[in-house]
């Protein structure tokens, strides 16, 4: 009884030690590889990245489900930005202090705000100083007709608020040719102005004709167009 007792318990101990530790020590078979738990899988090289972007037609592994993107999370993939890394006019248009009064009021003006932000659309523009338009002798949005007209409170109420608008409107386009490259001495009118605009060199300088006006710089030059600094103020009476 003893004997038969003792020889149970070593057949025991020799099935619990197989459950731990595998006899076969040999290369291990294809279809026995050790399943390593997500979370301790080492994080992807950046190369690998790719084939689990789920914008790619490329098919998940068995069992691998990935979870919805949320539009809300901060890398959550939104609409296709058909611009790509082309600098445009209105990436530009504010980054020089010196005439950020008129980059101000293109921002108010929908349709010029609209066309700089146009790739496909060319223009020069013409910003003047803000010492110009502070040095003005009425407002942008002011016109003497207005006041001729209408009187002291010619810009009160929403009538005058809109009448305001649309001056500040034909000053804003007075200062936007709608041509880029524009080559000396070609005469183009400026947006809504039936005037022809045109440029030539004095002194190794740009001027504005008419009106003798001085381009102190060429403050940005990217695809589709140009800043260009102006001394003073176009003619927008």
């Amino acid at each position: 009884m003893k004997l038969v007792f003792l020889t149970a318990l070593a057949l025991s101990a020799v099935a619990s030690s197989q459950l731990v530790v595998p006899l076969h020590r040999g290369p291990p078979r294809p279809d026995r590889q050790r399943i390593v738990p997500p979370y301790l899988r080492p994080a992807p090289h950046r190369d690998q990245v790719a084939l689990m972007d789920p914008s790619k037609n490329i098919p998940n592994g068995p069992g691998l489900v990935l979870p919805p993107t949320d539009p809300s999370s901060p890398g959550a993939d939104g609409p296709a930005d058909t611009g790509g890394d082309t600098v445009i006019l209105s990436d530009v248009m504010g980054r020089d202090r010196g005439i950020n009064l008129f980059a101000g009021f293109v921002r108010d003006i929908e349709s010029a705000a609209r066309r700089l932000d146009d790739s496909g659309c060319n223009t020069t523009v013409l910003a003047p100083l803000n010492s110009a338009v502070e040095n003005l002798p009425r407002k942008p949005w002011e016109d003497p007709r207005d006041y001729g007209a209408l009187g002291p409170n010619a810009y009160e109420g929403d009538d005058g608020q809109d009448r305001a608008h649309k001056n500040l409107q034909r000053f804003v386009e007075r200062h936007m040719v709608p041509l880029s490259p524009w080559p000396k001495g070609e005469k183009v009118k400026a947006i809504g102005d039936d005037q022809k605009v045109w440029w030539e060199e004095k002194d190794g300088k740009k001027v504005i004709q008419p009106g003798n006006i001085e381009v102190v710089s060429v403050a940005s030059s990217v695809a589709n167009g140009e800043v260009w600094i102006l001394k003073q103020v176009r003619n927008y009476a």
